[in-house]
């Protein structure tokens, strides 16, 4: 069994890391950045994901994150077509059930596995990168119209 590959960090505007809030009134988060909102790791297991955030000319899917105070840093794979995959995709249920041996791949535990992004169907590849905010300050945060109304 392999050791897991060092992570690759990517320093990101902390505003794509947003977890934001839940207005009950309009039944949807406000606030929440791109990268979060793509947080899948509860659908992947159902073979599907939400919609992929960009990053450096590819397409991500977060599948957790960890937060302590205002620091907020999340995992993510990379997202491709299965077409363009040159292994042989898995699915999360045969993957679970190698459990230790897929958990210590190098390329992590979610690599090579066959998911649906609405009808097109991709596959996850690794190795896992972490997604943390930038030291420098974000940009101003603009106000939602609909949240003064």
């Amino acid at each position: 069994m392999s050791a897991p590959l060092k992570l690759q960090e990517f320093f990101v505007d902390p505003a794509r890391l947003a977890s934001g809030r839940c207005c009950h009134t309009r039944d949807r988060q406000i606030g929440e950045g791109d990268i979060s909102a793509s947080y899948s790791a509860d659908k992947i297991a159902e073979g599907r994901v939400r919609s992929p955030f960009k990053w450096q000319n590819a397409l991500w899917v977060s599948v957790g994150g960890t937060s302590k105070g205002d620091y907020r840093a999340v995992q993510a794979y990379r997202i491709i077509e299965r077409r363009f995959y040159g292994g042989t995709p898995i699915t999360y249920n045969e993957n679970a059930r190698m459990s230790a041996t897929a958990r210590g791949r190098p390329e992590g535990f979610y690599h090579g596995m066959s998911v649906k992004w609405g009808k097109l169907a991709c596959v996850l590849i690794g190795p896992a990168s972490i997604f943390l905010p930038s030291e420098e300050k974000a940009a101003p945060e603009q106000a939602d119209m609909f949240d003064l109304l």
